[in-house]
C-alpha cells in the first residue's frame, strides 16, 4: 500500500492551486501501477480536495487512523504539508516532493526530499503562499519521483 498526500491547505484568498502543489500526481500514479499494479494507492486528505485517478479515498481521518495506515503502509509519498510532518513524528520515512518551499528548512532529513533545483526557491521562505504565483516548472518529473519509488520499494 502507497500513501499519497497531494494537497496543502487552501490558500486564504481562495486562488488555486498552492504554490505547493506537485502538479503530476495522476501521471505518478499511471506509473507506479504500471510497474507495481498490484499495488493500492490510498489518497488522504480531506473533502473538498480533487480526487485522483485510480486511487483509494480515505478522506477526514483522524490522527489515530492517519498512523495506523502510515504504520502499515509500504511508503508514502506527499508534498510539503502536514502529512509529512505528521510521518515524521512516528519516525515513518517517506518520500517529500518540494516546489517552492525549501526542504532544508521544511524538511525532514530522514525522509527523502525531492527538489528540483534551489534556484526555483521562494526568496522569503516565511512569506505566505498567496504571494507565490504558482509554476509548475519548479516541479521534478513524475518519472524521477517514480525512479527514487522503485529505490525505495525494491530496496
Amino acid at each position: 500500500m502507497i500513501i499519497i498526500s497531494p494537497y496543502s491547505r487552501p490558500l486564504r484568498n481562495g486562488v488555486k492551486p498552492n504554490p505547493k502543489e506537485f502538479p503530476y500526481w495522476n501521471e505518478l500514479i499511471d506509473l507506479i501501477l504500471k510497474e507495481y499494479p498490484e499495488q493500492t494507492i490510498i489518497q488522504v486528505g480531506v473533502n473538498g480536495e480533487d480526487k485522483l485517478n485510480n486511487t483509494k479515498i480515505m478522506f477526514n481521518q483522524s490522527l489515530k487512523n492517519l498512523i495506523n495506515l502510515l504504520n502499515i503502509c509500504d511508503v508514502w509519498i506527499s508534498i510539503d504539508n502536514f502529512f509529512h510532518h505528521l510521518a515524521s513524528t512516528i519516525g515513518k520515512k517517506g518520500i517529500v516532493i518540494f516546489g517552492p518551499s525549501d526542504p532544508e528548512i521544511f524538511g525532514d532529513k530522514n525522509n527523502i526530499n525531492l527538489l528540483k533545483d534551489r534556484n526555483f526557491l521562494r526568496e522569503k521562505q516565511f512569506e505566505w503562499y498567496e504571494n507565490t504565483k504558482y509554476n509548475k516548472e519548479v516541479f521534478i518529473s513524475p518519472e524521477t519521483v517514480m525512479e527514487v519509488l522503485r529505490r525505495v520499494l525494491n530496496g
